[in-house]
């Protein structure tokens, strides 16, 4: 993220003495802890924005609920609609920039819609945490349950996954990335899966204890410390 700043401390002084710098990018502060953080939303159509307007999806609204708190962040929309835990694996390199400060992973619920067997699952999303976490990127990892409709025996082999997941990688959880959303027909669309942008509110209200968490991990200085804390893991 940093690797042109030895390059640009030699460059600078010269520049400096030339008068090619303007005065606003001579007294400009260098190093980390500067700039917006980079956050990314990685995930499937739940993150993505499937069926909604522009500015409701789940990156652009919590991007202004970070806003309004004060966080400078800067929210990517890494989602795609229909990915499973294995799409997205694949195209974990392209998909989250090295530079990435934090990444939400959201992935799973297509998974358990089409049945995949859930140590399947699990084995993707490890691989996703072990290769973010070899980068020295920070995670939040976003929990699924299985739909009621794939039986009791699947839904507990795969709904406890990702606590596991979490546990084992050392990462903190955001238990079911649609608490309060689920089956709540004013909140979701049509088709009773997707929120609508009102259910996407309630899920960036929800989730932003935990996400303003991590985010004062990764720069205790940002504002926002006095946010309230996060009932979840980590």
């Amino acid at each position: 993220m940093h690797r042109f700043q030895p390059i640009a401390r030699l460059l600078l002084p010269l520049l400096m003495l030339c008068g090619i710098l303007p005065a606003a990018a001579q007294t400009a502060p260098q190093g980390p802890g500067t700039g917006p953080i980079e956050l990314v939303a990685f995930g499937d159509s739940l993150s993505a924005g499937y069926g909604v307007g522009p500015g409701e999806s789940f990156p652009e609204q919590l991007q202004a609920a970070l806003s309004a708190k004060g966080y400078d962040v800067a929210v990517t929309n890494a989602g795609v609609s229909g990915d499973t835990t294995s799409g997205g694996l694949a195209r974990l390199d392209w998909s989250v920039p090295q530079t990435a400060d934090l990444v939400i992973v959201e992935l799973g619920a297509n998974d358990a819609l089409r049945g995949i067997a859930p140590e399947i699952a699990e084995k993707n999303l490890g691989e996703i945490l072990e290769r973010l976490k070899a980068r020295g990127t920070a995670v939040l990892l976003a929990g699924m349950l299985a739909p009621p409709n794939m039986g009791s025996d699947y839904a507990a082999a795969f709904d406890a996954i990702y606590e596991r997941l979490a546990d084992q990688y050392d990462v903190p959880l955001y238990p079911f990335f649609l608490d309060g959303v689920a089956a709540d027909p004013a909140l979701n669309q049509a088709d009773h899966m997707h929120p609508n942008k009102q259910g996407v509110a309630v899920i960036v209200e929800r989730m932003l204890p935990a996400v303003t968490q991590a985010l004062d991990r990764i720069r205790p200085s940002a504002p926002g410390r006095d946010s309230a804390v996060s009932p979840t893991r980590g």
